[in-house]
């Protein structure tokens, strides 16, 4: 048996309503938890124990220190432990978190996520490429709001390539602006979750946030600007090209995309997968890439992500 003693602080926040904090440790690990109090008694597995112990401590300690324990910080306290049995939860929960406003503070949840934030603020130019529901597109954001907050840019730019994944375009109703809505709803959802709704409608009607299809890039050049070009799977060759040249002075620039999920004609060819080749091997460009480990969405998302993996690669 071995005994741990928490923070009074946030009890109620560590343990979680009706202990459920402490029942999912006890499910995840095979431990047996008893407490009384802020005194708890582990008995298991000695591994398993010392796991469970370190992650309690590490999450008291975070709330001494002042950190308010949020609901999910325990299940990405056992991913990061699971990635790494000395991970150090501090240098994730306050020394690596991104702050874009008053509203959020975005915690890195698995170590990919950590060295895709530790990118974005290394490199001008990033390529984050992994499956849906890894935190892609909105660690990129969140990052574009705490630059634009910080003054470090003057404009976040939001884009996407505006495919057509089983739909014509234009049997879509509404002029072309309409058309292309639904296409880049998923970069206003991040947006309004990161920050506070009548901050962001602001930031759009004044300018500081633009969100546009692809096409309307083709002859800027975007100078002090935090760019994120999304679902870049979807961008041609030429498109890829021409996009990356729109790089302006004091600009970073962050493309995420899943090869997995191209819904470009089979004889086009994905600018993403082109530009590993060309310029993965530059140490300049940061590249990160994502697997269903990474995946901070329903548990169910990993699950369906793992059996399709399986079922292709039984089927090939």
């Amino acid at each position: 048996m071995r005994k741990v003693v928490v923070s009074e602080k946030q009890l109620e926040s560590l343990y979680g309503a009706q202990d459920r904090n402490l029942k999912y440790l006890e499910r995840k690990f095979q431990v047996h938890i008893a407490a009384r109090g802020p005194e708890l008694a582990l008995t298991g597995e000695p591994e398993a124990v010392e796991s469970v112990a370190r992650i309690l401590s590490q999450l008291s300690e975070l709330s001494d220190s002042g950190y308010a324990i949020q609901a999910g910080d325990v299940e990405t306290a056992v991913r990061l432990v699971d990635q790494d049995r000395r991970a150090s939860l501090r240098s994730y929960f306050t020394e690596a978190r991104v702050v874009p406003s008053a509203k959020k503070q975005v915690t890195p949840k698995s170590l990919h996520q950590r060295t895709y934030l530790e990118l974005m603020r290394s490199r001008d130019m990033v390529f984050a490429i992994g499956p849906a529901g890894t935190g892609k597109t909105y660690l990129a954001v969140a990052m574009a709001l705490s630059y634009l907050a910080e003054k470090r840019v003057e404009r976040i730019i939001l884009t996407r390539p505006a495919v057509e994944a089983g739909e014509k375009l234009g049997f879509l109703p509404g002029d072309l602006v309409a058309k292309v809505d639904p296409y880049l709803r998923p970069l206003y959802d991040a947006i309004f979750d990161l920050t506070e709704k009548a901050h962001a409608d602001s930031l759009l009607s004044n300018g500081a946030i633009e969100v546009a299809p692809l096409a309307f890039m083709r002859g800027r050049t975007l100078n002090d600007s935090f760019v994120i070009l999304d679902e870049a799977q979807n961008v041609t060759s030429e498109q890829m090209k021409m996009f990356l040249t729109r790089c302006g002075f004091n600009s970073k620039v962050v493309i995420t995309g899943d090869i997995t999920q191209i819904d470009l004609p089979s004889e086009k060819t994905s600018g993403l997968v082109e530009v590993r080749k060309v310029l993965s091997s530059m140490e300049e460009f940061g590249f990160i890439y994502f697997d269903d480990t990474d995946v901070v969405r329903h548990p169910l998302v990993q699950t369906i992500i793992k059996a399709y993996e399986a079922f292709q690669n039984g089927s090939s």
